[in-house]
This record gives structure tokens, C-alpha cells and sequence, in this order.
């Protein structure tokens, strides 16, 4: 009787917490909302990466336990999500269709209060953005295992001759999952996109050696044909298989647990943070260079001798000359800091094409 009612007293006590923290959402959300009118008088968007990294960083500073860090960020970017919606309906394009990787993404950066819209092309996703019928476009660009993913190379080319830029990154954990209506030993065929069969080769190789591999569009259309052919299985998020009904068979198939992509946030180019500082910001160029002995040293040197930290360089075709080339390059730093400001100076001088394409909190 004694645990009976001291169990009672913890859920008494629960309730009045709960009530507590009721009325200080509603508090917090009240706030956000003036603040939110605030920016509309201004001309700010209502989304604003660096303040959303700050927020981040800040509670996750605060917590002390036992609740985890992932676990809070979750709960505060369902509220700020809230927000947002109360301010205006925010229109999220990205590429599709619904339940892939990327609609997933989408909503880990954007929570679930936001418009999501699924794009068929990269192209769609930009020009959603660029006419205004998006607010912003979300897009896978890397994986960690497989590198630049192929169909989104595109991407680079289009985002030279766009006025959008790069407001925001993510990063997405990616867990496999077999998903079939069959058992593992009656799965004739594993279709999926072509990415996510490279990343499980391995694991299918030991598992189920004897399948046909085929390619299709996406994960989520790869579970819908599961749904529907005999004999058949998909390789798909967690997301694919509830959003379609399909039991997942055997989870995290991936032959890498340490699978990351990223995804990249494109908006209107009026949208520049400012910088977080501290070096938790990336800035991401495109830059050519003519075609002569030491060009790619003269590149390069700017940045070696300010100790600025290049993290990524990418080359393209220019599509303009045979064999002339763009180098796509990620740096960390904001076009706001002094240095990064004297090495596009220096870039200017020697780069015939010089093109800030955003910057956008380094987050991991």
C-alpha cells in the first residue's frame, strides 16, 4: 500500500510539473511570436540557421542529464517547428518523394509543423525555391561512405547561375533497413536506389547471395514495389516502411554504422547569418582558375597562409570550354570574418570566376 501511494505521489507531482511546463511553452511561444512580427516589419525570414545553432548549443550546454542531448534537440526543434507554423506556414521543397532520406532530413531540420512539398528533379527543388513557391529546398549532396551522390551533382551547376544560397546543412545518420512482406529466405529481389544498395553490398553478399539487385528511383518507390510483388524487398528507412505499411524483416543492414550524408538548405540569397563564430560556421565558394602552370597552387595559397581550414574541394566541368573546371570549395569560417573576406579578395585577383554560394552554421 505504502509503494502504491508513494507511485501515486510521483504521478501527482508529474502532473504538476507538466503543468509547469505547459505555461512556460506557451510563454516561450508568445515571445517568439512578437519576435516573429518583429522580423516580418523588417523584411527577415522567419527561419534563422544561426540563431537555431545558438539555441542548440545553448541547451545542450544547460542539460546536466539524465535526459540525452539528441533527445532535448528533438523536443526543442519540435517547438521552435510550433513556432514557425504560428508565424506563417513555412514551404519546405525537397527532393522526393514523400518518406526518403531527404524527406526525412527535410524534417529534422524543419520539425513536423512545416509545408512539405516533394519535388521529382534537383532542378524542381531550385525552381520551387527561385519562383518563390518554396521557401526553401532541401537536397542530398555527399554520403560519408560513398562520397558526392550522383544524381545531385547537378546540383553544383545549377547553384552557380542561381541567385539562391546555402542557408543551412544537415546531417543525417543513415540506418538500412530489409523491408518485405516475404521472410529473409523467400526474397527473390531487392530493389532500391542505387546509393543505399552500395552502402548494404556486404551485407547482402552474406546474407542473401542468391537475390537479383535492381535500381529504382528511390528508397520509398522501392518499398512500394515490395508492397506489391511477390517474392519481393526493399531497401528503405524506418519512414518508408511505416509510411507504406511494410514490415521491416531485418534492420540496420548497412555495411557501415558510421553512415552519415549531408543535405544541403538552399533560400533566397537575401538570407546570410551572421557568423556563429568560434569556427562552428562553413562557407562554401565556387572558383575556376585559367589554364596554366601553378593556377591550382595560386588557388590554394590564399587560404594555407591564414591557417584557414579547407574542408572540402570538389571539381566540375565548366560546361562552358573543354577541360576548363569549377572547384566547388568548403571552408571553415563566414564571409563575414576578416580573413575569409581578405582571401576573396586575394581569389579575385587570380580566379577568373569567384562566387560565394553561403554561409550557414558548421553543425555536425
Amino acid at each position: 500500500m505504502k509503494d502504491a501511494m508513494s507511485l501515486e505521489e510521483n504521478r501527482k507531482r508529474i502532473d504538476l510539473i507538466d503543468e509547469e511546463i505547459i505555461r512556460l511553452i506557451n510563454e516561450r511561444t508568445s515571445m517568439a511570436v512578437e519576435i516573429g512580427k518583429k522580423k516580418a516589419a523588417i523584411g527577415k525570414p522567419v527561419f534563422d540557421a544561426k540563431r537555431e545553432a545558438e539555441v542548440f548549443e545553448k541547451i545542450t550546454n544547460l542539460n546536466d542529464g539524465p535526459i540525452g542531448h539528441d533527445a532535448l534537440r528533438g523536443i526543442y526543434r519540435e517547438i521552435m517547428s510550433g513556432n514557425y507554423a504560428l508565424q506563417q506556414s513555412v514551404r519546405i521543397a525537397y527532393l522526393g518523394p514523400a518518406a526518403t532520406f531527404t524527406h526525412q532530413a527535410a524534417m529534422k531540420q524543419f520539425g513536423d509543423s512545416m509545408e512539405y512539398r516533394p519535388m521529382t528533379t534537383i532542378n524542381d527543388v531550385f525552381s520551387e525555391v527561385d519562383k518563390g513557391e518554396a521557401d526553401y529546398g532541401v537536397i542530398p549532396i555527399e554520403n560519408s561512405a560513398e562520397g558526392i551522390v550522383f544524381h545531385s551533382l547537378h546540383s553544383f551547376d545549377i547553384l552557380v547561375g542561381s541567385d539562391l544560397k546555402i542557408v543551412a546543412q544537415i546531417f543525417l545518420p543513415i540506418t538500412h533497413n530489409l523491408i518485405s512482406h516475404a521472410s529473409l529466405e523467400n526474397v527473390k529481389k531487392v530493389y532500391s536506389k542505387d546509393q543505399a544498395i552500395a552502402q548494404c553490398r556486404g551485407w547482402l553478399r552474406r546474407n542473401v547471395p542468391q537475390v537479383e539487385l535492381a535500381d529504382v528511383s528511390s528508397t520509398s518507390e522501392a518499398v512500394k514495389i515490395a508492397d506489391k510483388e511477390e517474392g519481393a524487398a526493399a531497401i528503405a528507412s524506418v519512414l518508408a516502411a511505416e509510411e507504406h505499411g511494410v514490415p521491416i524483416i531485418w534492420e540496420e543492414i548497412q555495411d557501415m554504422n558510421n553512415n552519415i550524408t549531408r543535405f544541403l538548405v538552399i533560400g533566397p540569397e537575401s538570407e546570410c547569418p551572421g557568423p556563429v563564430g568560434g569556427g562552428k560556421d562553413k562557407t562554401s565558394l565556387v572558383l575556376s582558375i585559367p589554364d596554366k602552370p601553378g593556377a591550382l597552387q595560386s588557388m590554394l595559397e590564399p587560404f594555407s597562409k591564414r591557417d584557414i581550414n579547407l574542408v572540402k574541394i570538389e571539381s566540375r566541368p565548366s560546361r562552358i570550354k573543354a577541360w576548363e573546371y569549377w572547384f566547388f570549395v568548403d571552408v571553415i569560417g563566414h564571409i563575414e570574418d576578416e580573413p575569409i573576406r581578405e582571401v576573396i579578395a586575394e581569389l579575385e585577383k587570380v580566379c577568373p570566376i569567384v562566387k560565394w554560394l553561403g554561409s550557414y552554421p558548421n553543425e555536425t
